[in-house]
Formats: structure tokens, sequence, C-alpha cells
């Protein structure tokens, strides 16, 4: 087992990860004090695999709060049926909110645990690539609306985070290869060393070897625990952390939240930065080229699904980095990243390349 830390200003908390932690959470977690009960919110795909292990290893008796599968939980709705679940079961300030599976689960888990009595210990159990690497650290937590994507949302610092490898191994290969998506936006904006890694164990990661995976999750988590140590209201260094994320998510927006996965989209929206980039005499063309080599290797797409640029230009407007303007991350080269506000005119005409399929 692995442990980071993430060492915030009143919030700092370990991020474990290691091959088979679930069930041995009790070990694992720090104290509980004053706890009665754990609520443990996790969709029944995923409480069918690793409820009971998780509920045999904690000294807690729990209580699961069942939510629907991926992005679908995402939704102000799910968040009032779990506030009255923990109002009925007369839920307490020192009872925790354990956020067993995906993003998803862990962003309207998270949400919840902020909001219910103004705040509840929050722990988050990472099921999936994505959430291992990204979604469960820095405290982000929110909702989404049918306009846009993270539009009602807090910030909420975790406990502490257990990622379990070992659940990587139930994934369908296309969320697996999603979350790769993830783990390339840590190796092209922050830190080139992740590309480094994924060149070397591309076997072993793709076959999801434990020791591997273990390796992988621990770099994307020390990245991102830097930036957010830095910034962690995202007022500033943190809008590194959402490289690819303005196109992204207006094409989960578009694609109705489950038409496309998180990461691909991320690997879509990478790639359209990337030729943002090089039509604004940013970066290199080397750059885009880059680009597609990882994504390529990594089986993830770089061109963005067939739609109308006007209302993916629209989506983008509720992007939250919106100044007047919008603004995106862009790599003078990898892992050189700047904020820059985009003039429309070279949105619209590096939309119409990306669609129009050139490389």
């Amino acid at each position: 087992m692995i442990r980071v830390p993430v060492r915030l200003a009143g919030a700092s908390y370990d991020v474990a990860i290691g091959a088979g932690l679930l069930a041995r959470a009790g070990d694992a977690l720090p104290d509980l004090p004053g706890a009665e009960r754990a609520f443990v919110v996790a969709a029944q795909s995923v409480a069918a695999l690793y409820l009971e292990p998780l509920e045999a290893s904690l000294d807690l008796p729990t209580v699961h709060l069942a939510v629907p599968e991926g992005e679908s939980a995402k939704t102000l709705r799910t968040a009032e049926v779990l506030y009255e679940h923990l109002a009925t079961q007369g839920a307490h300030r020192e009872d925790p909110v354990l956020a067993l599976g995906g993003g998803a689960t862990g962003d309207v888990a998270g949400f919840v645990a902020a909001t219910y009595m103004r705040g509840l210990p929050l722990v988050h159990l990472p099921t999936t690539l994505t959430a291992q690497v990204d979604a469960s650290v820095g405290g982000k937590v929110g909702v989404n609306l049918p306009l846009g994507k993270n539009l009602v949302g807090a910030f909420h610092q975790p406990t502490a985070v257990l990622a379990d490898v070992a659940t990587l191994a139930s994934l369908p290969e296309e969320r697996f290869r999603s979350g790769l998506g993830e783990v390339a936006k840590y190796g092209l904006a922050v830190d080139p060393g992740i590309l480094d890694l994924l060149e070397r164990t591309h076997g072993a990661v793709t076959t999801r070897d434990p020791d591997a995976l273990v390796d992988l999750v621990a770099a994307c988590v020390r990245a991102k625990a830097s930036v957010v140590a830095e910034d962690e209201r995202d007022t500033g260094a943190r809008a590194v952390l959402n490289y690819g994320h303005t196109l992204a998510h207006a094409l989960e927006r578009l694609e109705g939240y489950g038409g496309i996965g998180h990461g691909d989209a991320v690997a879509v929206g990478m790639a359209f930065a990337a030729r943002l980039a090089a039509a604004l005499g940013i970066a290199s063309p080397d750059l885009l080229a880059r680009h597609l080599r990882v994504l390529a290797a990594l089986g993830l797409p770089h061109a963005p699904p067939t739609l109308d640029p006007d209302e993916v230009l629209d989506a983008m407007r509720l992007d939250k980095k919106y100044r007047r303007g919008l603004r995106f991350v862009l790599l003078e080269e990898v892992g050189r990243p700047r904020l820059v506000e985009v003039p429309t005119a070279a949105i619209r005409d590096a939309l119409a390349e990306a669609l129009g399929g050139a490389a």
C-alpha cells in the first residue's frame, strides 16, 4: 500500500492506494470519533460487488443508500432523496458518508455530505480509474443541471480516500480505457513523467496488473495533490486540472450525460486544445502530433462527434472558466500550461477542422 498525503490548510488527509483495501478498510481508515453508523452511498451494481467485504471490515454498523448508475446519479433529485434517507435514519454530524463507486457517485455523495447538517465526514472509496486518479481527490463535489455539468456544487475535502486498484479488474474495457483519458491529462498538462511511466508500463497497465496500477494511480494523485495544495479553492493554478474539459463538458451535455464517457470526452477536448494552441501560435504543430500519438496508444478518441458547431459553442459558454469570453487551458508544450481567452472565430475554425477529421 502507498499513502499519498494531500496537505491543505486545516483539511489534510491521506490517499491510500493498494490492492484489496476495501476488505481492510477498517484498518486503513483513520478514526471517526463520535460516529455511530456509516452511510454507504453506492449504485446497486457496485454494492453487489463490494458492500459485503466493506461492511465486514468496518467496526461501525452501515446503512446502504442506493443511487442510480453513472452520471444519472448527479441530480438535485438524487441529492434530495439522499437527504430524506439521512433524516429518516437519524444521521448526525459525526456519522460519515462513504462514497463507494465511480466519480459520479463520489460527486453526489460528497455534495450531500457537504450540505446535510452543514457538513458530514466524507470518505471516498473510488472503484473506477477516473475516480481513483482524479475525482476522489481535491474536494470538488456537486451535481449537474440539464443546462450544464457541475453547475451546483461545493468544496468539501474528504477525511480519507481508499483507492483499491483490485476493483479496476471488474470494469468494462471501455470504462477502464476512458479512465486513461484523465491519466493522459496529468501526463500532458502537469507531470510529463506520467507519460514516461505509461510508456514503460503500457502492457502491464492495459492488462490491469495491480502493481503497475498502484504506481500509476499514485503518480496521478501526487500530481493532483501538488496542484490542489497550491490552489484549494480553484481560483488560479488549479485551472490546469481542467485541461481538455471545456470542450469535454460541452460534449457530455450535448450527448446527454451518458452518450460519451468522461475520459473519452477529455481526450477529445485535449486534442482540440492542442489544435487551438497551434492555431494561435502558442505551441508548435508537434504538440498536436504528440497528443494524437498518446491518445492512439491508449485507444482513446481525438475527434469530436458530429455536432452543430454553434450548439457546441453555446454549451461551452456555460463553462465555469467563462469570463465575458471563452477561456481554455492550453499548452505551450507538454507540462507547460496557461489559461488563454480564445476568440470565438478561432474556436469555430478549430471545431470545423476537428469535425472535418483533419489531423
